[in-house]
Parts: C-alpha cells; sequence; structure tokens
C-alpha cells in the first residue's frame, strides 16, 4: 500500500509540474505573439505619420485666384504637429517594446497612458482638419465663408489624402490602447484596501 501511494502520489506532482510547465509555455507564446503584434502596431504609424505630414507640408497653390497653403489654416497646422509628434512617439515605443524586458506595473501603466493620450491627439488632429476640408468644400454662407475647392482643387486634394493617412494612424493607435489595456488590466489588479468605519477603525469579519 505504501508503494502504491508512493507510486501514486509520484504521478500526480509529475501530471502537476507538466500542466504547470504548460501553462507557461502557452503563456509566453501569446505574450510573444501579443509583442510581435504590438511593434508592428507602432512601426506602422510611422510611415503613415510621416507621409501625411510630408504631404500636408507640401501642401500650397497658387493660381490667379490668389495662393493658399496649409499654414493659412489652424487645423491643417495642428494636424501637422500631431503627426510629427505620434510619429516620434511610435519609433520610440517601437524600441521599448522590441525589447524583451520583463513587464512591470510602471512600465505598463506608462504605455497605457500615453497611448491613450496618443489617440485623443491623432484623433482631434483628423476630426479638425476633417472639418477645415468640409468649409473648403461646401462653404458656409451663415459666416460668409466661401467655398475654396473650386479654385484650389489641388490644395483640397492633398489636404484629403493627408487626413485620410492620418485616420489610418488613428486605427493604429486605437488598436494600440486596447492592447496596452488589455496587458494593464489583465495582469495588474486595482490596490484592496480593508473596508474602515467613520472612525477610521479597521472592521473585523466575524465568523460563527
Amino acid at each position: 500500500m505504501e508503494k502504491g501511494n508512493g507510486f501514486e502520489g509520484g504521478v500526480t506532482r509529475s501530471t502537476t509540474e507538466s500542466m504547470n510547465v504548460a501553462n507557461f509555455h502557452g503563456e509566453d507564446n501569446e505574450s510573444s505573439i501579443i509583442r510581435t503584434l504590438e511593434t508592428f502596431l507602432r512601426l506602422i504609424p510611422i510611415g503613415l505619420c510621416v507621409t501625411a505630414l510630408v504631404i500636408m507640408l507640401k501642401n500650397s497653390e497658387q493660381n490667379d485666384y490668389g495662393s493658399l497653403s496649409y499654414t493659412d489654416l489652424a487645423g491643417f497646422r495642428f494636424l501637422v504637429h500631431a503627426n510629427g509628434i505620434c510619429a516620434g512617439y511610435s519609433l520610440l515605443s517601437a524600441v521599448f517594446v522590441a525589447l524583451p524586458r520583463p513587464s512591470t506595473m510602471p512600465r505598463a501603466w506608462t504605455f497605457f497612458f500615453f497611448d491613450q493620450v496618443l489617440t485623443y491627439i491623432i484623433l482631434a488632429a483628423g476630426a479638425a482638419s476633417t472639418e477645415v476640408l468640409y468649409l473648403a468644400d461646401k462653404g458656409n454662407t451663415a459666416t460668409t465663408w466661401s467655398a475654396a475647392c473650386g479654385s484650389f482643387g489641388s490644395f483640397c486634394h492633398k489636404g484629403t489624402a493627408s487626413v485620410a493617412i492620418t485616420f489610418a494612424a488613428m486605427f493604429c493607435y486605437v488598436m494600440l490602447s486596447l492592447i496596452s489595456s488589455y496587458k494593464l488590466f489583465s495582469k495588474y489588479d486595482a490596490p484592496m484596501s480593508n473596508p474602515v468605519n467613520a472612525k477610521g477603525i479597521d472592521i473585523v469579519a466575524s465568523h460563527g
């Protein structure tokens, strides 16, 4: 009986160890896939943001009706600055993510915070530029804003292309925000505290 118990105990321990090893490798493979996907999602906006920035920087037109440049419109200037900031952050964050460093709570919170901030920045830039394009195409009689795209077609086409590419970069940042949120809240729980009464004395739950 004693030998049988020892054999069964050894089998149980061996099975448990095998399951732990399998779970470890499964989690390691999952984290590797997520890190690879996250790295690509951080690299892609670099090209998108730089492309949108360059198109807008060269966006100016001069003809018989006058001259028009992106610097004349605050929304387009904001788009240029936002794309420049996002391109720099994407490059910097991609380098840090690609390095196989152990995940810590401060690092997870840092990526979560900046991913959220950059997502809203690029979204605001795209929304502001879309409004400028709408006014340039349709005009606004209430404010005597005349339509300009009929006279500056090339300017509006370049502006539209830059805004569309900016929204493509924004989609990448939305995905990055979801990934950083998952990595933070799936691994780290909110800090727990003991309930206290009005006098600041810990309440001890009684059993029995």
